[in-house]
């Protein structure tokens, strides 16, 4: 304590690459055990050294750390029920909240990811410090001000503009997260592993939260006895945490070798005829006149010419930054144009709106199960219950899923674009398993849980509850992590915060839309129930399956159809199968 921490900086792909690793801790090499030996050809083949190790390892718990906090807006239910019953929202307005922080945390995807690509993942992790802190915190301050003056509906408009600030705070934190483990472990025999395990460190956070939040900060009633959560004191827990958390990544995240991944990308787009390396220009290339013939390779002369060298001059750093630039964008555009890509992202829509909004509503679905006089004595489960169901069965299928995809799967040998067939395909004895079989089955798993509630086989037994979390946070968990997986193996890892950014948000409409049809049968069941038509206070609670039936059916229906686009995007007509690629 109070000794300063070593940078990790960058790694260099020239230090030490002729010694041998030295006496590293087991746990860099458990870290190491998952990346690949530097390079695709044998020219490149060589262990990292040790300098690039320990910022391997570095970055790694870093990303964990940040994904393991990053996921504090999967416990809204724990709180959204008291925005209803202390600020007297409605629950079309505590939807709103949720529907703010869900939207601000997939829309700006695409350009944070864009931004991370290209600059790399501490930025992220800063603007994320950010957020979160002022998000929190502002919204702490307002609903203890709201709460003081009897409601909140004085302070909703500033209350949805702290929520949005939380959404973007966990866009940038998650972001920051994936994007550095893909990118340095995307060529290794666990790459899936890699990924998963930020990913399910994000689905963890959920469950750890929700217990701090019930079990810590708890409203006191007296004689012992445990209210709600104290949401003041929570949203200031949460808002220096994820402050403190967000400025360790900025320490921390690095990229091992970025400029060597781009350099293995032009080599695989160069070798696919896809990109002509005549067609980049340095800036000494374009003084000597547009119709110039170079006879030589230009990336070629850029490595003769050491504009890799972490010693390059400003000429040659501006070459190299032009080049990442201009790789990055060809491969966003065939990204866009792909039309598989489109499909599968239409599926990924209708496959996780269903179980954002489970989520985010858990809290007042638990209330329909009994009637109001119920309320008063204790319900048999409690939403903090069964957030942490949901983040436990979530992170386990995750781990579970990488695991078993990087066993089962097929892998291509490369870690850039998939532009032909098979050939380059990893061969596991004859025997595989896609990883969109994974998918498949598990939206099926999330289904089964939407139609088990749907079907009111859960409503006056709270108590079989945990089927329906456990099976949605299964399905909800696996499809978030092969997603990712599925995107780095078919369109590479150069340029995955921006192909993962443009097809995650999606789920931001459909979190949306099902937050909003879900408010409506809600409200709509809750007068239905009253006896008439208008919006009185004792509208605002509903009970019974009327409350929620509808809207879970027709999410049922909705996995359905994503299965079916994901299989055309698979199977179909100049699908994944068709074109060779391996998955």
């Amino acid at each position: 304590m109070g000794m300063p921490c070593p940078s990790p900086g960058p790694a260099s792909a020239e230090d030490d690459t002729t010694s041998t690793l030295g006496p590293l801790s087991s746990t860099s090499s458990s870290v190491r055990s998952l990346s690949p030996l530097r390079g695709s050809s044998p020219r490149h083949a060589r262990p990292l050294s040790p300098t690039a190790a320990r910022t391997l390892t570095i970055s790694f718990f870093c990303a964990v750390l940040s994904a393991l906090c990053a996921g504090s807006v999967t416990v809204f239910s724990l709180y959204g029920h008291i925005f209803q019953s202390r600020l007297r929202y409605s629950q079309f307005e505590v939807n709103g909240l949720a529907s703010a922080a869900s939207v601000a945390m997939y829309i700006p995807v695409p350009v944070l990811g864009y931004v991370c690509d290209r600059v790399g993942p501490a930025p992220l992790s800063l603007l994320s410090a950010v957020f979160f802190g002022g998000g929190y915190i502002a919204a702490g301050g307002l609903y203890r001000h709201a709460v003081q003056e009897g409601g909140g509906r004085g302070v909703y408009v500033e209350m949805v503009v702290s929520f949005v600030a939380i959404g973007v705070g966990t866009c940038s934190m998650y972001m920051s997260a994936v994007a550095t483990c893909a990118k340095n472990f995307g060529k290794g025999k666990h790459r899936g592993l890699a990924l998963a395990v930020p990913i399910a460190a994000f689905g963890l956070s959920g469950m750890w939260l929700s217990q701090v939040g019930s079990r810590v900060f708890y409203e006191r009633l007296g004689d012992g006895l445990r209210g709600d959560v104290d949401v003041f004191r929570f949203f200031v827990f949460l808002g220096g945490l994820l402050l403190v958390v967000g400025l360790i990544g900025t320490w921390g995240l690095r990229v091992v070798d970025e400029e060597e991944l781009i350099d293995e990308a032009v080599e695989e787009l160069e070798r696919s005829g896809l990109l002509d390396g005549s067609a980049f220009l340095t800036p000494g290339r374009m003084e000597r006149g547009y119709g110039a013939v170079e006879e030589s390779d230009p990336f070629e002369d850029m490595e003769s010419a050491g504009i890799l060298d972490p010693r390059k001059d400003p000429e040659e750093e501006e070459a190299a930054r032009l080049k990442k630039k201009w790789v990055l964008n060809a491969e966003t555009k065939r990204f866009l144009m792909d039309p598989t890509m489109w499909c599968f992202a239409l599926g990924f829509f209708f496959m996780i709106g269903p179980g954002e909004a489970f989520i985010n509503n858990l809290g007042t679905i638990i209330k329909t199960l009994y009637p109001p006089t119920l309320h008063q004595i204790g319900e048999p489960t409690s939403a903090a219950t069964h957030v942490s169901i949901v983040g436990i069965t979530s992170t386990v299928v995750r781990l579970l899923t990488g695991s078993l995809t990087d066993w089962l799967a097929p892998s291509p040998q490369t870690r850039h674009v998939q532009i032909t067939s098979t050939a380059s395909l990893l061969q596991r004895g004859g025997f595989s398993v896609s990883r969109v079989a994974f998918l498949l089955f598990y939206a099926v798993v999330l289904s089964i849980g939407l139609v088990a509630l749907a079907s009111g086989f859960i409503q006056n037994h709270g108590e079989r509850f945990w089927i329906v979390s456990g099976l949605v946070g299964a399905g909800y968990g696996a499809v978030f992590s092969l997603t990712p997986i599925i995107i780095t193996v078919i369109w590479g890892v150069e340029n995955f915060a921006t192909n993962w950014g443009i097809v995650a948000m999606f789920p931001a409409l459909g979190a949306t839309s099902w937050g909003l049809i879900y408010s409506w049968v809600y409200q709509a069941g809750a007068k239905a129930a009253a006896g008439r038509t208008d919006d009185g206070e004792e509208d605002l609670f509903c009970y019974g399956s009327q409350c929620y039936a509808p809207t879970f059916w027709a999410m049922a229906v909705s996995v359905w159809i994503a299965c079916g686009l994901v299989l055309w995007a698979w199977k179909g007509r100049n699908g994944w199968a068709q074109r060779g690629i391996v998955v």
